[in-house]
């Protein structure tokens, strides 16, 4: 049996992503979030990499649990940060004596975290782009790598941002998945923009369920993602109500989801920040039901892509 998950009954498809515990009781969190969230048959669950390697054995042992345990397709994120080629290598062979064939090929950020400046070693994939040629030297993986719908943070323009994304699609990228943003319009600008330059693989939507709209406003005015003045008034008051907020984030991300379907997408991202209540609210308004969407509970051991 395949891992892939055909069309849910929805229309719509997703995938989730998880980062590494780094505790015992944050692994509990995080198998409580995958096992509800799975019946879900996202296409794939992706698990991130921390700069420099330094979720490495986390993030490996991650995906290996979710190979042996669940039907789950797992995509390995993987950096270029503080690491030699030889580095990276030896992890992409471990990973693909695991079973993994997907990979997030990311640059990273600083050691000194987002908005750090980044430094390449000089016998280390210098970015995202040669790591995707490394990757695909290997064997024919599945692909995924970032896009920036309101440009990256260090790009000087668009043009720039979008000639990167070019250089690795030429490479072997097989799919694009989109820093988070909350204006839809920006979103299919930015992908007018992408197929204009010749970018034809999938621009999957990177969406972000808002748990704490004070951290998620730092965090996006670090990475240079706007907040709409109409998605702050949406949680203003509502600092020391949690309840009222959980329904106001369902509400806001299935209202952004279901407009982005009006316009022809079908494929999300969701960063789950290893929390699955909200998620799986935000799924089930969007029509997704456990056990209908691409067979994630059918019986037996799936095999590796």
């Amino acid at each position: 049996m395949s891992r892939t998950s055909p069309l849910s009954p929805s229309g719509i498809n997703v995938s989730f992503e998880f980062f590494p515990p780094k505790s015992e009781k944050m692994e509990e969190n995080l198998w409580r979030s995958i096992e509800r969230l799975a019946p879900l048959g996202p296409r794939f669950v992706s698990v991130t990499y921390g700069a420099g390697g330094s979720t490495r054995e986390r993030t490996h042992s991650t995906i290996e649990r979710i190979l042996k345990e669940t039907s789950l397709t797992p995509a390995a994120h993987l950096t270029c940060v503080d690491a030699s080629r030889e580095d990276v290598d030896a992890v992409v062979r471990q990973y693909w004596e695991t079973g993994v064939r997907h990979f997030v090929a990311l640059r990273g950020d600083s050691q000194a975290g987002v908005g750090g400046e980044y430094v390449a070693r000089p016998d280390g994939y210098r970015n995202a782009v040669e790591l995707v040629a490394g990757l695909k030297a290997f064997a024919d993986f599945e692909i995924s790598v970032s896009a920036y719908p309101e440009k990256h943070p260090e790009s000087p323009d668009f043009a720039t941002d979008i000639d990167l994304l070019k250089r690795k699609v030429d490479n072997g990228a097989t799919r694009a998945i989109t820093q988070f943003f909350f204006d839809n319009d920006v979103y299919e600008r930015f992908v007018e923009r992408v197929r204009k330059a010749g970018i034809y693989i999938p621009i999957v939507p990177g969406i972000a369920p808002i748990h704490d709209f004070t951290k998620i406003a730092r965090f996006s005015s670090a990475c240079g993602t706007k907040i709409p003045s109409w998605l702050a008034e949406r949680f203003d008051g509502l600092e020391n109500d949690e309840q009222t907020r959980s329904h106001v984030a369902a509400a806001v991300c299935a209202e952004q989801v279901l407009d982005l379907t009006s316009r022809g997408i079908s494929d999300f991202h969701f960063y789950t920040m290893n929390r699955a209540d909200l998620v799986y609210s935000i799924c089930h308004i969007l029509g997704l039901r456990a056990g209908t969407a691409g067979g994630a509970q059918a019986e037996g051991k799936a095999e590796a892509a």
